[in-house]
C-alpha cells in the first residue's frame, strides 16, 4: 500500500486565502502525485461535503475531506497557512489544513489509517510540531507516525491508532469501536475501581463522511473523560462500519453521549439512560461540557426512557440557535407528512380525472359500489385519497413533536393535530399543535421523579398528562384564534387577483428554487399543500405555481447543457440528460449536482427562472389539484397550455442566465465536475446528511 502522505504532498507555505483555493492548491498536488484522476470532479465532491457541515475545528485546524470516485488511493495533503483560512471554526481561521481523500470503495484498512490521523489531530504536541517543522519531508514523516513529536506515552490516549506508521495499521485494524471498551481503556478503569466505581459513560460518534469528525470526536471525549476521572467508551460509526458496544458495557453505563450528524444506528440500545444528544462537532469542541451536562442529568434523574429510539434526524445541538432547532423540528414533520400528501393528493386527482369534480358528492363506496361503472371507481379513488389526506395535519403535528422529544411526543402531537382538524384550524393548527405538544413533553421530562416511576413515565404518565394538556390548549385556548387565522388566509388566497397574485407567485418561485429541496423549498411546498386540504381557486393556483417553479431548476440546467455543452464537463452533460426527466417529474433535486459545483452561478439563475414561472402561472390563473406529478398530471391542470408556457419561460430564463454567467467566468479550470445525479426519490422528503 502506498504511503498516505509524502513530501510532495506537503506545502509549508500555503498561499491560498479561501478554503476553495486552499483545497484546489492541495488537490493539484494529489493530481501531480497520481492520487486523483479528475481535479474538478474531486473538488466538486469536496465542496459537496463542505456544504453539509463546515470542516473547521477549534485550535486552528481545517480538515476538508471526502470519499470520491476520482481518488485512486487513500491520500492526505497538508498545507500550513501563515495568514489563516476560514473553514467555519468557532474560534477563527485555520493555519493547519489537511485535505483527506478516500477512494469511493476504500477498504477498512484505508479508512482506519485516515481515522487514526483524525485522532492524532486532538494531540496538542502533534499539532505544535506541525507548526514548528519547516522540512516537508519531516512533516510527512511526522504525519505518518514515523517521527514522534514527543516521547512515547505523552499522549493521553494510547489507543489512538495514529501512533503506528500509516503504511502499517495492525492496531488500527480494529477501528475505533473495537469490542466493548477498547476505545476508552475501561480495563484500567475497572481495575482502579475496587473501592468506588468511576462514573461510566458510553458514547456514539458519527459524521456524514465517517472519516474525520467521527474519530476526532471519539478521541476528544476519551481525553476529557480521563481528565475528569470518568470512564468513556466510544462506538464510532464511521465509513468502515461499526463494532457494536458490548450490551454489558451499555447496561453498566451511567449515562450516554450521542454526538452525531447522521442517524445513530440501533439507537434504542441506549434507552432508559440519561442522554446528551448533540452534533458531532460539539464533542470535538466542548467534550468536558458534555460530560458535565450528562453527569448533571444523571444526578437529577433525567432519563430518556424509551424516547431514545430512532429519531429520524438531528434535532439540534444545545448550542444551536432556536431558529435552527425550530427549522429541524418543522422539517421532521413535513418529511413524514409528504408521503400522505403524495398518495392522497394523486388519488384524488385521478378520481377527478375519471369521474369529474361532482364525484365529491358520491355516496360511500362501502355502501354503494358498482364494479362496471367508472363513476364507482372514481368514487373509490376519491374516498381512499380523502382518507389519506385526512392524516395530513395529525401526522404533521405528531412528527413535529417527535422531532422535538422523540417518541413521547407522538401521542400529544397526533391528538393535537386531530383536534386541529376538528376545529378547522387546518395546516396552521397542525404546526401549533406539534410545537405545543413537544414543549409540553419537554416540560414534563424536566420534572425529577422517583426511580420507581421512571419505567412508567414514557408509557403512561407522559402520554396521559401531555395529551390532556395539549387537548385543553387546542380546544379552549389557542385553537379558535388559529382557526380564524386559517380562515382568513384561505379567504385571502381565494381573493387573490392581479398584482397581488403575481407577487405571491414570484415569492413562491424564489423559495422553491433557493435551496432545491431544502428547508426554504419545504416551507413553500408545505404552504401550497396545506391549501389543498380546503381547496379554493386561490389555493389551487398556489399549488400550480409551486409545482411549476420547482420543475424549472433541473429543466433549466438540462437545457443549458444541451445548447452550450462546451461550458460543462462530461459528467455535467450526463447529469443534464437525467435532469430532463427529473425536472419533468417535479424533482427539484435534479439541479443539486450543478449547484454544488457552481452555486454562485446556478442558484441565482434557478431563482430567477423560478420567479418568472411562479409569476406567470399565477397571472395566467392556472390551477392544480394534484400535489405532485410534474408533466404527468398536466391533464388535471386548469389552463394546461399557459401553464406549460410558464414553465418553458422559466426554463429558458434559467438556462440563458447560466450560459451567460458561465461564459463570462475565468477560463482556468473553473468548471467543476458535478456529483452524480440523485436518485429519483420523493423530492420533498429531506435527504439524510
Amino acid at each position: 500500500m502506498s504511503e498516505l502522505i509524502t513530501a510532495e504532498l506537503v506545502d509549508v507555505d500555503l498561499a491560498a486565502e479561501t478554503k476553495q483555493t486552499a483545497a484546489r492548491s492541495l488537490a493539484e498536488r494529489m493530481v501531480a502525485a497520481g492520487r486523483v484522476t479528475d481535479l474538478d470532479g474531486f473538488l466538486a465532491d469536496v465542496a459537496a461535503r463542505e456544504a453539509q457541515m463546515p470542516t473547521g475545528l477549534d485550535g486552528g485546524i481545517g480538515i476538508p475531506h471526502c470519499r470520491s470516485e476520482h481518488v485512486t488511493a487513500p491520500t492526505l495533503a497538508f498545507g500550513r497557512s501563515a495568514r489563516g483560512i476560514d473553514f467555519g471554526a468557532p474560534d477563527g481561521p485555520a493555519d493547519l489544513i489537511f485535505l483527506i481523500a478516500a477512494p469511493a470503495g476504500a477498504d477498512d484498512d484505508h479508512l482506519t489509517i485516515l481515522s487514526a490521523l483524525a485522532r492524532r489531530l486532538m494531540d496538542a504536541e502533534f499539532t505544535d510540531a506541525l507548526r514548528a517543522e519547516r522540512d516537508p519531508a519531516a512533516v510527512a514523516a511526522l504525519i505518518r507516525g514515523e517521527q514522534a513529536p514527543a516521547p512515547a506515552g505523552s499522549t493521553a490516549a494510547p489507543e489512538a491508532a495514529g501512533e503506528a506508521p500509516a503504511t502499517v495499521a495492525p492496531e488500527a485494524a480494529g477501528e475505533a469501536p473495537a469490542p466493548a471498551g477498547s476505545t476508552g481503556a475501561p480495563e484500567a478503569a475497572e481495575g482502579a475501581s475496587a473501592a468506588a466505581a468511576p462514573f461510566r459513560i458510553v458514547a456514539v460518534t458519527s459524521c456524514p463522511t465517517g472519516i474525520a469528525h467521527t474519530y476526532m470526536a471519539a478521541e476528544s471525549l476519551q481525553k476529557a473523560g480521563e481528565a475528569a476521572g470518568v470512564d468513556v467508551v466510544v462506538e464510532t460509526q464511521g465509513s468502515a462500519g461499526f463494532t457494536r458496544l458490548d450490551p454489558g458495557v451499555i447496561a453498566a453505563a451511567d449515562a450516554v453521549i450521542l454526538a452525531h450528524d447522521v442517524e445513530v444506528r440501533e439507537k434504542d440500545r441506549f434507552a432508559g439512560k440519561p442522554t446528551v444528544d448533540v452534533g458531532v462537532k460539539a464533542a470535538i469542541n466542548r467534550p468536558a461540557e458534555l460530560i458535565a451536562d450528562v453527569r448533571g442529568k444523571a444526578a437529577r434523574g433525567e432519563t430518556t426512557a424509551a424516547a431514545a429510539a430512532t429519531a429520524p434526524m438531528d434535532t439540534g445541538a444545545p448550542g444551536d440557535h432556536f431558529g435552527t432547532r425550530l427549522r429541524k423540528w418543522l422539517m421532521t414533520g413535513v418529511s413524514y407528512m409528504v408521503p400522505f400528501v403524495a398518495a392522497g393528493g394523486l388519488l384524488i386527482a385521478l378520481a377527478f380525472a375519471i369521474g369529474g369534480y361532482e364525484i365529491t358528492s358520491a355516496p360511500s363506496v362501502a355502501e354503494h359500489f358498482v364494479w362496471t361503472e367508472a363513476a364507482g371507481w372514481a368514487a373509490l379513488l376519491f374516498q381512499i385519497g380523502g382518507a389519506a389526506f385526512g392524516f395530513l395535519v395529525p401526522v404533521l403535528a405528531g412528527y413535529i413533536a417527535y422531532g422535538m422529544v422523540d417518541r413521547p411526543g407522538l401521542v400529544p402531537g397526533f391528538v393535537g393535530g386531530a383536534i386541529a382538524v376538528t376545529i378547522n384550524a387546518g395546516f396552521l393548527g397542525g404546526l401549533a399543535a406539534g410545537l405545543i405538544a413537544g414543549a409540553v413533553v419537554m416540560a414534563i421530562q424536566r420534572v425529577r421523579v422517583p426511580a420507581v416511576l421512571r419505567g412508567v413515565m414514557p408509557v403512561v404518565v407522559i402520554p396521559l398528562i401531555s395529551a390532556a394538556v395539549v387537548g385543553f390548549l387546542m380546544f379552549i385556548v389557542v385553537g379558535k384564534p388559529i382557526a380564524s387565522l386559517q380562515k382568513a388566509m384561505t379567504d385571502w388566497l381565494s381573493g387573490l387577483s392581479g398584482g397581488n397574485a403575481v407577487l405571491l407567485g414570484v415569492l413562491l418561485g424564489l423559495m422553491m428554487c433557493f435551496d432545491l429541496g431544502g428547508p426554504v423549498n419545504k416551507v413553500a411546498y408545505a404552504f401550497a399543500v396545506g391549501g389543498l386540504a380546503t381547496p379554493t381557486d386561490g389555493s389551487l393556483q398556489v399549488m400550480a405555481a409551486v409545482m411549476a417553479a420547482g420543475m424549472v431548476p433541473p429543466l433549466g440546467m438540462a437545457l443549458a447543457t444541451t445548447v452550450r455543452a462546451k461550458l460543462f464537463t462530461k459528467a455535467e452533460q450526463d447529469n443534464g440528460k437525467a435532469a430532463w426527466v427529473l425536472g419533468a417529474s417535479f424533482i427539484s433535486e435534479g439541479a443539486i449536482p450543478f449547484a454544488a459545483a457552481d452555486p454562485l452561478r446556478v442558484i441565482p439563475s434557478a431563482m430567477a427562472g423560478g420567479a418568472v414561472t411562479g409569476a406567470l402561472s399565477m397571472a395566467f390563473g392556472a390551477t392544480l389539484r394534484a400535489p405532485h406529478g410534474g408533466i404527468f398530471v398536466v391533464p388535471l391542470i386548469g389552463g394546461p397550455l399557459v401553464y406549460l408556457l410558464a414553465i418553458a419561460a422559466g426554463t429558458v430564463v434559467t438556462a440563458g442566465l447560466v450560459v451567460l454567467l458561465k461564459s463570462r467566468r475565468k477560463p482556468a479550470g473553473s468548471v467543476a465536475t458535478a456529483p452524480a445525479a440523485p436518485e429519483a426519490a420523493d423530492p420533498k422528503v429531506p435527504a439524510a446528511a
